[in-house]
């Protein structure tokens, strides 16, 4: 017997039926199928979608970001104490406004989308008071259906990056993905395994829980192939049984053992990964639109593997990702036996992608969830197509959700003339009432304690837990003379100078006063701001290259660099800097050397650098994560012990990545790095070895 559900209305009545209670959501004084929660979630699901119009259904089907209104300047164009954005944002405001956006109330009642994903970054409480004022909103309409609020990361260290790091730092705040991988196969290189990623998961979990942050657009599964990819950062790293291992651990602890009414609904991402890029242009522009197959086996044996694990872990939704694949730029490529054919449009529009490999071969029962913007800017292979035909394609493809759109006239036109059968609309549906019904939207979990979630979100060992895998995740590449740990008597009398760099001079400066506090409040350290007084200097190094949305003139650099002259695709010259300063850089590491003290440089690892231009200066180079400062400190200073290693291979040289004028890369896009070097040209390899013989390779890191 099921237990009766504390249930909450603002809207609507309660009614009893066998000395039981239900939210009568219709208003009918009845109890439907639907409200019914002794159900099963897909009876009443079928139930609901029996009862919707077409206009209901349609909006089911789209799910658009939607600011809170904290965010909106105007303060007259929001409601509910300011709570909710009733601001309209015109077509173009901004590359996921690829259709006019409307005010949130009208949104939910009118264009009847119930699936919104939050990119602010408020207080905990503040996001539960704004999706309990969104779900009173909808409580209050015809069927009385809730919202289902989605996010990306946001329990995760990084700088703000529109649509891709939406958030950090209210959350408990762990290392950069790439950080979690460093710190988890670290603890696997010394006989444990990756219960640190079921960790963060399970503390996690708790947290979007108890706002009411039902749904996460993560994690990547992709496979870091392609060096120049910029998504790279957000990945697990380049070792497929590690990263398929690791998406089962997510998926176990955001979602439990089985979707629930304390279940984080997860949408795994970027079927079927998106790391075979062509030479690492990205897919959000035109440039990148192709996903590549050079190697025989590459697609089955390195890239699928973690969605394999993503469905038997039983991952609600999956996200295709834009590119295509590509025919004249790959073998024929082969899964379980079968050769695939490649339809050159987006893997959302694949039919034999979704429907074959997904749902057939591996038994995915989930939905499947496009990526934001796949029916205005993203639509490659579909770019003659009008916007109804591209839905029509999507949908039939088998995809059931369309973001980041509230464009229901074009998915309406696209039913209207016939494209899209109804039943086809109602399959959708019921696999997205489903998993609202199966979270406990409709009944218990409509509404969430504001207090609660801010006393979830400050639980101290959660802080704790993150603290602790930012110093696991600290990676010692190299340790000439054993440089590290920089012990109490190795300093006895001496001074420490402190700076950070980064392309961004401001961001260089705010950081530079960050990390000084931290070493200041550490207490092991005697500082000087003057580096001609230091003993050693510790350096951080903040590289950037290159934008999501625009592709660079040339090929992304990767080496670290300033005013460096390359040249671009058509020919032309220009300048390309990845980190401002490197002239002072060397005057630093030179003039400390020069008086026989110690340069400790410590590299930021969003993408794959090529170390040459710093790896020389450096009598011990550190690798983070976007890792913080203070755990750093803390693993120099041999305070903890280093343990941290490489979750992906560093390139030696631009030569190992450079690409022919045919557009062919002389080292594989679609294998990683650590077996590249079975398809590199005689005498090359891939991977860099610095000045002591080490080789940073996926898995390298020294310890003490």
């Amino acid at each position: 017997m099921q237990k009766q559900p504390e249930l909450q209305v603002r809207k609507k009545n309660i009614i009893e039926k066998d000395g039981l209670k239900f939210k009568d959501l219709n208003n009918n004084g009845q109890l439907d199928p639907y409200e019914d929660w002794r159900l099963s979630p897909k009876e009443r699901a079928e139930n609901l979608v029996s009862l919707m119009n077409i206009d209901e259904k349609i909006g089911m089907m789209l799910i658009n970001s939607r600011r809170m209104g904290l965010s909106q300047a105007d303060k007259s164009k929001t409601s509910h104490d300011g709570i909710l954005d009733e601001g309209i944002m015109e077509k173009g405001e901004n590359i996921f406004a690829t259709s006019k956006v409307y005010g949130t109330t009208h949104t939910i009642e009118n264009r009847h989308l119930r699936h919104f994903i939050l990119r602010d970054n408020y207080s905990p409480a503040e996001i539960a008071e704004w999706i309990n004022k969104l779900n009173e909103v909808a409580e209050g309409t015809r069927l009385g259906i809730p919202v289902l609020i989605t996010s990306n990361s946001r329990n995760e260290n990084a700088e703000s990056v529109f649509g891709m790091n939406d958030a950090a730092g209210i959350f408990s705040t762990w290392p950069g993905t790439l950080g979690l991988a460093a710190a988890a196969k670290g603890d696997i290189k010394n006989g444990k395994d990756a219960s640190l990623i079921s960790e963060f998961a399970r503390i996690a979990r708790k947290e979007w829980d108890a706002t009411g942050i039902r749904k996460g657009y993560m994690y990547m599964a992709d496979i870091v192939t392609d060096p120049r990819w910029q998504r790279a950062y957000g990945t697990f790293g380049e070792d497929p049984a590690f990263v398929a291992d690791a998406i089962g651990r997510i998926i176990d602890e955001f979602q439990g053992e089985q979707l629930g009414a304390h279940s984080i609904a997860l949408t795994t991402k970027h079927f079927p990964g998106g790391g075979a890029r062509e030479n690492g242009f990205d897919p959000h522009y035109k440039e990148g639109k192709w996903n590549l197959y050079p190697t025989p086996g590459s697609l089955e044996k390195y890239h699928l593997p973690p969605f394999r694990a993503a469905v038997e872990h039983g991952t609600s939704s999956i996200m295709p990702y834009y590119s295509i694949p590509s025919i004249k730029k790959s073998v024929v490529q082969e899964f379980e036996g079968e050769e695939i054919p490649f339809e050159e449009v987006g893997y959302t529009f694949n039919h034999y992608f979704l429907h074959h490999i997904l749902r057939e071969k591996l038994g995915f029962k989930g939905y499947v969830n496009s990526d934001s913007g796949i029916i205005n800017n993203m639509c490659w292979g579909m770019e003659d197509s009008s916007e109804a035909e591209r839905f029509a394609k999507a949908i039939n493809a088998g995809t059931d959700m369309v973001a980041d759109t509230n464009d229901i006239e074009n998915l309406k036109m696209a039913i209207s003339k016939g494209w899209i059968s109804e039943k086809r609309i109602d399959e959708a549906n019921i696999r997205l009432l489903t998993e609202m019904f199966t979270l406990g939207l409709f009944d218990d979990r409509t509404y969430n304690s504001p207090e609660q979630a801010e006393e979830v979100v400050s639980t101290k060992e959660h802080w704790d837990a993150a603290d602790e895998a930012h110093k696991k995740s600290v990676t010692i590449l190299k340790n000439t003379n054993s440089t590290l740990p920089l012990t109490k008597d190795k300093l006895e009398g001496k001074k420490v100078y402190v700076q950070v760099f980064h392309k961004d001079p401001q961001k260089a400066a705010s950081y530079t006063e960050e990390a000084n506090n931290e070493a200041s409040k550490l207490g092991l350290f005697t500082l000087t701001d003057n580096y001609k007084e230091a003993d050693t200097a510790i350096l951080f190094l903040h590289p950037k290259s290159g934008s999501y949305f625009n592709a660079t003139l040339g090929l992304l650099e990767l080496e670290i660099c300033e005013n460096k002259v390359v040249s671009g695709l058509n020919g032309s010259l220009y300048h390309e800097t990845t980190l401002t300063g490197m002239e002072k850089l060397k005057e630093i590491a030179e003039d400390i050397q020069k008086r026989g003290g110690k340069v400790v440089i410590s590299v930021n690892i969003i993408l794959p650098w090529i170390l040459g231009n710093v790896e020389p200066l450096a009598d011990a180079l550190v690798a983070g994560y976007d890792t913080f400062f203070n755990a750093q400190f803390e693993v120099m200073t041999g305070n903890h012990q280093a343990t941290g290693v490489l979750p992906l291979t560093l390139p030696a040289s631009e030569e190992v990545i450079s690409v022919y004028q045919n557009g062919e890369c002389i080292s594989r896009n679609d294998v990683p790095g650590f077996d590249k070097d079975k398809y590199m040209p005689k005498g090359m390899s891939y991977a860099y070895k610095d000045s002591d013989g080490n080789i940073y390779k996926l898995g390298h890191g020294l310890t003490y």
